[in-house]
């Protein structure tokens, strides 16, 4: 006899009142305050902001945390999160360590890898920043993503 997990499914959220993004100064400000000012210029870390219809933010995912010069970012569990929140909407931010805010090549080829999963997935890509204690690169603002 084989015996087959179920699987439960389950969403809540508990704040009646949600911020809204209007703009990637609004979305760097929530992404900053998540931040560990202990760790920013330690460690990268990639984080994900959950948004509805609405743009309003369900929660921001802390996805992982990695070494001086990077961190993995698996792109099944960005969208497991994303779908399990029905968001529609979703905003990537990682830090650079070094302070420096130009994209590396392997930003811009995971931003597009997501961008082309939330294309199929129907889950809009709205920006992707990227963070240090003194400022943020909006890929969206700089026309990486449409």
């Amino acid at each position: 006899m084989n015996i087959v997990s179920e699987i439960k499914v389950s969403y809540s959220t508990k704040n009646n009142q949600k911020e809204k993004i209007t703009s990637s100064d609004k979305a760097y400000n929530l992404f900053f305050n998540s931040w560990s000012k202990k760790t920013i210029e330690l460690q990268e870390e990639f984080k994900v902001m959950i948004l509805n219809n609405s743009n309003e933010v369900l929660g921001i995912y802390s996805m992982s945390k990695g070494g001086i010069t990077g961190t993995v970012v698996d792109v099944r569990l960005i969208f497991a999160v994303a779908l399990k929140c029905n968001a529609t909407g979703i905003i990537l931010a990682h830090n650079h360590p070094s302070g420096k805010l130009k994209p590396s090549d392997a930003d811009l080829e995971i931003t597009k890898k997501i961008k082309s999963g939330s294309d199929i997935l129907d889950i809009k890509l709205l920006d992707h920043l990227i963070i240090t204690k003194n400022g943020f690169y909006s890929f969206s603002d700089y026309g990486y993503i449409r």
